[in-house]
């Protein structure tokens, strides 16, 4: 009994916004991950949602980044809606060398510089919050380009978000992170094997 009311509370903690956030986030995510283009509307609110979420819980940076993803949530859903005539869906891509070697630069410069500004703000772990909203920027962009490594990416960033969380007492957040992680392990597993199928193979680094 002791279990069951400790569980009623902590629902009567939670609210109603974040629990929309929670279903509509794991929701675009798995189809995402099932490579289902209706995952890019539901990914839409979902953001709008959080971007109210952050902003009172003075997770600044991913506020921001929510402004990010709305735009290039509505980028994906354009970019995926242009699959070739002959292709059923839009092809799984490879990262390139290049593209590697700029998104670790982009990231280190990201989070020194957002960093460097935030801790003189009220803002919760600057340059931790920093460095997953830059990790996020790169792998929301290959999400919408559909490139395969996007999902090992989110893998990494989203332990991370977990425990942010988890001290920032998003209890149902950090739930449904710790979900995203294994969805994204699904995705990347899933990607693979249909990125494989396909003919054309790895792209050619222009490095």
């Amino acid at each position: 009994m002791q279990i069951i009311h400790a569980l009623q509370d902590w629902w009567q903690h939670q609210t109603w916004l974040e629990v929309i956030g929670v279903i509509t986030g794991l929701l675009c995510v798995y189809l995402a991950a099932k490579n289902n283009i209706w995952n890019w509307p539901l990914a839409i609110i979902s953001v709008g949602i959080y971007i109210f979420i952050f902003f009172k819980s003075r997770l600044y940076a991913d506020m921001g980044l929510q402004f990010y993803f709305m735009a290039m949530n509505i980028y994906g859903w354009y970019y995926w809606s242009r699959k070739p005539a002959d292709e059923e869906k839009t092809p799984v891509e490879g990262i390139t060398r290049k593209e590697t070697i700029l998104s670790i630069i982009s990231i280190v410069i990201f989070t020194v510089f957002l960093g460097s500004v935030l801790k003189y703000t009220p803002a919760s772990y600057p340059y931790l919050d920093s460095f997953c909203t830059a990790c996020s920027l790169v792998a929301q962009v290959f999400l919408a380009r559909k490139v395969l490594e996007n999902w090992l990416i989110w893998i990494f960033v989203d332990i991370i978000y977990v425990g942010i969380y988890i001290f920032k007492h998003l209890d149902l957040t950090a739930v449904m992170y710790a979900i995203y992680v294994a969805i994204a392990a699904m995705g990347y597993f899933d990607w693979k094997k249909e990125y494989k199928k396909q003919s054309t193979g790895y792209r050619v680094s222009d490095l």
